[in-house]
């Protein structure tokens, strides 16, 4: 099974249209069976997208309008193969111009969501507002799947976007409690969950925020892979971390259990694939 975490930095990218082509273009020929997408943007004064459009959008919160600009809708459809897919507005960026959100794709359906506020702070036009964004999907329900293979075995796939560890209005760590708690029913009942994003906490940095994720029991996927890279996905200053001249690992693929991963690369980083966004994707092999 094939993963792909990226923080698309939706429309906020020069040459944003092409951008996305090569996105799509990058998935196609790496044939990912589940995305995760942080900063998944579109424009609310936008008009709402034709239901033709959506015919696998999962509407994970009652309400939701998916406008004709939705960086994820553009992109799935220049995709070469379907997708199942889920969005939940997180926030609105950069005052009032887009409705920011994190989305989940998968090749196989969607048949369940779990959702809720992981940030303290609950007020749309706050930024620092976050909401975590799970689907459940299962390993066989996608076409190109073996039908000689084992029954569908479900899971859970979760799509984060955090805060700072050490930032004074909404730290990290009340929004990882606040996860765990959201979470902990499906790990009770013993199900698997992947939670892939931006965690906005440097894995090397010791005693804040990456190591308190594996103190919960997370399974990094990055560090139990066989083959593997450096691993940053931040190599220079970009919104949230202005002061940065160092490489940074701050998005994950993680899993609720302990497994073994064949393989954890960072992509669209321009060696493996073009640079999309400001932060560089992660890939891996379960």
């Amino acid at each position: 099974m094939k993963l792909l975490t990226l923080n698309t930095h939706a429309w906020h990218e020069d040459e944003q249209e092409k951008k996305i082509r090569q996105l799509a273009d990058f998935i196609n020929a790496r044939g990912f069976d589940l995305i995760a997408l942080q900063e998944v943007n579109q424009s609310p004064g936008a008009a709402p997208a034709d239901a033709s459009r959506l015919t696998r959008y999962y509407e994970a919160e009652p309400g939701t309008s998916i406008r004709e600009d939705h960086y994820a809708l553009l992109l799935l459809e220049l995709l070469d193969v379907p997708y199942y897919w889920a969005w939940l507005p997180t926030h609105s960026a950069y005052q009032g111009r887009y409705d920011e959100g994190v989305a989940v794709l998968s090749r196989a359906p969607i048949t369940d969501v779990r959702y809720d506020y992981v940030s303290g702070i609950r007020d749309y036009m706050n930024s620092k507002t976050r909401r975590l964004l799970g689907v459940q999907t299962s390993w066989r329900g996608a076409e190109t799947q073996d039908a000689a293979a084992p029954a569908d075995k479900s899971f859970w796939v979760f799509s984060a976007h955090c805060g700072w560890w050490h930032d004074q209005v909404e730290p990290f760590q009340a929004q990882w409690d606040r996860a765990e708690a959201l979470m902990k029913p499906l790990r009770d009942a013993g199900e698997k969950i992947f939670l892939l994003g931006d965690l906005n906490n440097v894995a090397q940095i010791r005693g804040e925020g990456y190591d308190y994720v594996l103190e919960h029991g997370w399974c990094d996927l990055y560090t139990a892979a066989v083959e593997k890279d450096e691993g940053s996905t931040v190599l220079k200053a970009i919104a949230g971390w202005s002061d940065n001249e160092s490489p940074l690992r701050i998005d994950y693929i993680l899993c609720s259990s302990q497994i073994p991963a064949k393989k954890s690369q960072v992509v669209l980083d321009g060696n493996h694939g073009p640079v999309v966004s400001d932060h560089f994707g992660v890939a891996a092999e379960v």
